[in-house]
């Protein structure tokens, strides 16, 4: 069951990556041999692009998902969040030189 469960997966990820062209080729050859006529194999591509497409999506999808749950697991910040921590060390920065700069301005007064 397993090995049948990884054969459906990769014919899976296989197909998404098929190229139209690569599809066209596989119908015309089967309408050459007389398994499909022409019409029948302009549909028996379209079909297969639609689940290419569709697996593309499933598979990219589902890459994303598994990535971002292993990026919660190792606590690595995204993105978004180091902007976040930049955005608040400048703030910080910038707090500390206006303060530096405010303690020597007193110092000079006095």
């Amino acid at each position: 069951m397993k090995d049948l469960l990884k054969n459906v997966m990769y014919a899976g990820i296989g197909a998404a990556f098929l190229t139209r062209e690569k599809l066209e080729e596989v119908g015309k050859d089967l309408a050459e041999k007389g398994s499909l006529s022409v019409d029948e194999g302009k549909a028996f591509v379209d079909d297969l692009l639609k689940k290419s497409e569709s697996a593309k999506i499933n598979l990219e999808q589902w890459i994303g998902r598994k990535v971002e749950e292993r990026m919660k697991s190792c606590r690595c910040v995204n993105t978004d969040e180091l902007a976040e921590l930049r955005r608040r060390l400048d703030e910080l920065e910038a707090a500390l030189n206006k303060e530096t700069c405010c303690q020597q301005d007193s110092r000079n007064l006095d």
